[in-house]
């Protein structure tokens, strides 16, 4: 990696690997700084059940910090299709055959966000259906860990709750 410093009056040059990075070299209030991208460690932990074509979710999302965010948005996505009629959670919609997005609302750093509940009824009843969560939206933030905000759960139809 090469990196080359130039200063020159009030402005000053990097050059890292090729890029140029300017940055002022008055601190906070200089022309051209960026805040620093937020950082925000997303999970999901819940269940969920199928019973005769109908798929219970019940989720809380969770964010190890270090940051608060305003809102985030988790994905859903299923094997199978979902039926016609919908009746959704407040803060989801349907954005697909077989996927639904929920917004999380506020989540403080090392604290839950609101618990989400959906009944999702199927077109038609399937032997198992694989439901997949995951982050849609992140709230424009960094996360280093998004292995705990992806699961993939297979759910039999017999009514039993699988956890995630």
């Amino acid at each position: 990696m090469e990196v080359v410093a130039v200063r020159r009056g009030a402005v000053r040059s990097v050059v890292v690997a090729g890029l140029l990075v300017l940055g002022g070299a008055g601190g906070a209030g200089s022309a051209g700084a960026r805040a620093p991208e937020p950082e925000a460690d997303v999970s999901y932990h819940g269940r969920v059940s199928l019973d005769r074509g109908q798929l219970r979710l019940w989720l809380v999302p969770q964010n190890e910090g270090p940051n608060a965010l305003a809102d985030a948005t988790l994905r859903v996505r299923l094997s199978a299709d979902l039926g016609d009629a919908q009746e959704l959670a407040e803060g989801c919609a349907r954005v697909g055959r077989r996927e639904v997005v929920c917004e999380t609302g506020p989540l403080p750093a090392h604290g839950q966000g609101r618990h989400i509940g959906l009944l999702l009824g199927l077109r038609e009843r399937v032997p198992e259906v694989v439901v997949r969560v995951d982050t849609w939206w992140n709230g424009d933030a960094t996360d280093r860990n998004s292995g705990n905000n992806e699961h993939a759960v297979l759910a039999l139809d017999t009514g039993d709750p699988y956890a995630f």
